[in-house]
């Protein structure tokens, strides 16, 4: 730091916080930390009783919070800064996000477009393990919208090594190559329904599962192509499962006949197309009883157990924004939903601002 007349700080960078008290009216900072003095800023800075100032003094091998937080944006979206803003600072959208200009130290970043996020879990953990330096994400693998704020990254000091941030680059590229965030847009897919069971097949119930479905998938733009009801006879269901998936449905949801009765021939049918099998089951209530198939081409065929008929959310909400992203799942990702896997069914559902699906997926 260094002692400067406030008349003669302009292009300075603050130092510290600066407090306006006014009784019973303002109490507060007028100018934080980190601020560069404008001429407007002086008659402020002197009615407050600042005729001297500690600025930032641009050492050798020093980077200014505003530096260190532009070396963070760019290891969280990827590109340079001209990559990521226009000739005046304005903003511009790449890897389908947009960054803000730093303020006080930070810059976030927004997704410009409905996506699945993407979080590279042991990327983010090595940057913040340096400890003078952080990156605050949202829950990855969750669906976002156009607008929304999926990080923010600073310098928890005012100034920070050179020296501290390169070798942080240097242990972040022995773990990853990739950016820390990713936001993949959503796909247009066409999906087909196949209510299976008899008592839909033979008109004794109203098929009240398929209204359901495509509410869900409306919300990701999705657009049913097909849609029938089969008797419990899992040839039927097999044929029907390749007819739609010749048709061109990129999805095909099987809804009842998924669990462990001797009527239930659902995921037989599935298997008997030839799909490779992700999982039969997942540690999901309500949605112990999901199964989710892949094509050799990439489609998906799933078969979705009752609860997602009438549950607020199920597994079939955690998993369906990976699909519509065409982020493949894992089975081993599937098995680590067992934390977070237990929906609370509160009276007031929040979902996605809550606990749910958010150990592993």
């Amino acid at each position: 730091m260094k002692l400067i007349e406030t008349k003669n700080a302009v292009g300075s960078v603050l130092c510290h916080d600066i407090t306006r008290i006014i009784k019973g009216v303002e109490k507060g900072p007028v100018f934080r930390k980190g601020h560069i003095v404008r001429e407007e800023d002086i008659p402020v800075l002197l009615s407050v009783g600042k005729e001297h100032l500690y600025v930032w003094e641009k050492e050798e091998g020093m980077l200014h919070e505003d530096e260190g937080a532009e070396i963070l944006r760019e290891i969280c979206q990827g590109g340079s800064y001209d990559d990521a803003y226009g000739p005046e600072g304005e903003k511009k959208v790449f890897n389908h996000m947009s960054a803000t200009l730093p303020k006080e130290g930070k810059i976030e970043l927004i997704a410009e477009e409905d996506g699945l996020l993407k979080i590279n879990r042991k990327g983010l953990y090595t940057v913040n393990s340096f400890g003078r330096m952080m990156i605050a994400t949202r829950h990855g693998n969750t669906a976002v919208k156009r607008g929304d704020k999926l990080c923010g990254t600073r310098i928890i000091p005012l100034v920070i090594e050179k020296e501290t941030m390169d070798s942080m680059r240097a242990e972040l590229a022995k773990v990853t190559e990739e950016p820390i965030i990713r936001l993949m847009p959503f796909k247009k897919k066409r999906f087909a329904v196949i209510n299976t069971g008899s008592e839909v097949f033979k008109g004794r119930i109203k098929d009240t599962f398929t209204p359901v479905l495509i509410e869900k998938m409306k919300e990701y733009g999705g657009e049913m192509i097909n849609h029938t009801a089969c008797d419990d006879d899992n040839e039927a269901v097999t044929a029907k499962i390749n007819e739609f998936i010749a048709e061109g449905a990129d999805i095909v949801l099987c809804t009842g006949g998924m669990s462990v009765d001797p009527d239930d021939k659902t995921p037989l049918a599935i298997k008997n197309t030839g799909a490779y099998i992700v999982s039969y089951g997942a540690p999901v209530l309500p949605g112990a009883m999901f199964m989710l198939g892949y094509t050799e081409e990439g489609k998906a065929i799933m078969g979705l157990p009752g609860c997602v008929m009438y549950a607020k959310r199920t597994i079939f909400d955690l998993v369906l924004p990976r699909i519509m992203a065409d982020d493949k799942v894992s089975a081993e990702e599937l098995y680590s939903l067992g934390e977070g896997g237990l929906c609370l069914g509160c009276p007031v559902c929040t979902y996605p601002n809550c606990g749910f699906g958010k150990g592993g997926i």
